[in-house]
């Protein structure tokens, strides 16, 4: 057998080195990232439990947003926790958003109001109608989501505030997952959500927080104060949620809670326009993340792209031998891939990924690539 390795020649080892480097980071990421965020409850530094369930002002904001405050406004009101209120900041709204929360603020006195003015001249207004409520909370705990999300169960107030536990906690990160649908969009986008979340869970589990998204994000009001909130941010439309999560969190005062009950539902986008001023939207911050976090965004997809890529030159222009132990390989990291991502979303009741997973593995990254290279600059609404 050995006598078959003689005959490969130079271009086929360096095909098979430029191989293993890539398969033996890959199979890090998968097991060192992912593997992380398996387990139940929270999940990090300080996590220890429910703890006291202090006080806590839950933050929403809304623009344009009448039909789907009808829809789950209700679902934040009647959550299983001793204190709490919700603030819903009516961001310039001229849908009929006003007339739903007065209609709920009679029923509730947990619900209170603020607002943005239609006409309010800065860049980012979801950024001033967070500020706004901050400064309005009456409560040091801030949980954040938004209008159109569904919270997974009564007691995901007490699942995200678990992480708090440990005095030393200023930020909780947790999971923003979309409602399954029958259609092809929905499932690229289920695949670039679940992907995304495990790699900033998994790296906050693995004390490098860098990001957070503002469907399901918690932190302390008096950190958010102390540390200007977003007054170096205005001048961004996006980044309201991972550019503060990037910028304030670090490896001692950052928790993840990644239980199903913590878990917050939204409705994906439904064409493919939408989806891409959103993703747009989202990418147009990434220059401004640190250093570090650059690096650690790159080196996946890098070492994804050069896996793939040599296997593709190996299999286009190697013999028989190197053709066989490619297709081992790329077994080998489809099985780590699957075990892993399967095992980490199985209590978020996401189904199963099978062998289709490859078609996103492979088309995500380039598609990101188009889309920072074309146009990354955001121009879109204020949102």
């Amino acid at each position: 057998m050995w006598h078959l390795f003689i005959d490969i020649n130079w271009f086929e080892w360096l095909i098979i080195a430029i191989l293993g480097i890539a398969l033996v980071y890959q199979v890090f990421y998968y097991a060192y990232y992912v593997g992380a965020v398996r387990g139940k409850g929270c999940r990090g530094v300080g996590c220890r439990g429910v703890g006291d369930q202090p006080p806590v002002t839950v933050v929403v904001c809304a623009k344009n947003e009448e039909e789907h405050l009808e829809e789950y406004l209700h679902s934040l009101l009647s959550q299983d926790y001793p204190i709490y209120e919700v603030i819903v900041v009516n961001d310039g709204s001229i849908d009929h958003t006003e007339e739903v929360l007065a209609r709920y603020m009679k029923q509730d006195f947990k619900l209170r109001t603020t607002f943005v003015p239609v006409n309010a001249r800065v860049m980012s207004t979801k950024k001033l109608a967070l500020t706004l409520a901050a400064k309005a909370a009456k409560y040091d705990y801030l949980l954040l989501t938004d209008a159109d999300c569904r919270p997974e169960s009564p007691d995901w107030i007490s699942q995200m505030m678990s992480g708090f536990s440990d005095p030393n906690i200023d930020i909780v990160i947790g999971y923003g997952a979309y409602f399954e649908e029958d259609s092809f969009i929905n499932e690229w986008i289920q695949y670039d959500t679940q992907f995304n979340a495990l790699h900033f869970l998994g790296a906050a589990l693995r004390h490098q927080p860098y990001m957070g998204v503002g469907r399901n994000l918690a932190y302390r009001k008096s950190c958010f104060l102390e540390s200007g909130g977003f007054s170096h941010l205005m001048e961004t439309r996006a980044g309201d949620d991972d550019l503060f999560v990037n910028k304030v969190a670090n490896k001692t005062n950052t928790a993840v809670v990644t239980s199903q009950e913590s878990v917050t539902w939204s409705k994906a986008k439904t064409n493919w326009k939408s989806w891409v001023e959103q993703k747009r939207r989202h990418l147009s911050v990434s220059p401004l993340y640190k250093t570090q976090t650059k690096w650690h965004l790159f080196i996946e997809p890098f070492t994804r792209g050069l896996f793939y890529a040599s296997s593709i030159v190996g299999l286009v222009l190697g013999g028989p031998l190197l053709c066989g132990i490619i297709f081992v390989v790329l077994w080998v990291r489809l099985a780590v891939m699957l075990a892993f991502i399967n095992s980490a979303t199985r209590e978020w009741k996401h189904p199963r990924w099978g062998i289709e997973i490859l078609f996103y593995d492979i088309t995500m990254p380039l598609v990101q690539a188009y889309l920072m290279a074309t146009k990354w600059k955001y121009k879109g609404n204020r949102w």
